[in-house]
């Protein structure tokens, strides 16, 4: 499983939880992207690329998981994935 380049865009905190906000350029179909977060408890998943994409990113996890690799499946020519992570 490759590793994504993730650009982290914003981090706050919501209650008593960590929120990460990021961008990752994709390769292949499949890889990790590391949210910053020790653990992620949730996570919201955008694909984009150029035109429209065919179909949704999937999570290939279990939550919580650890927060350096969270492993997910795209569709080929997939961009970039925006996400939103939460957790510790």
């Amino acid at each position: 499983m490759a590793a994504l380049t993730t650009e982290i865009l914003a981090r706050t905190i919501f209650g008593n939880k960590r929120v990460h906000i990021g961008k990752t350029t994709c390769s292949g179909t499949s890889g990790e992207i590391d949210t910053g977060l020790r653990s992620v408890e949730a996570i919201v998943l955008t694909p984009a690329k150029a035109s429209v994409v065919a179909d949704a990113v999937t999570l290939n996890e279990d939550l919580p998981c650890d927060g350096s690799a969270v492993t997910v499946i795209y569709t080929s020519g997939t961009s970039y994935i925006y996400w939103i992570a939460i957790g510790y």
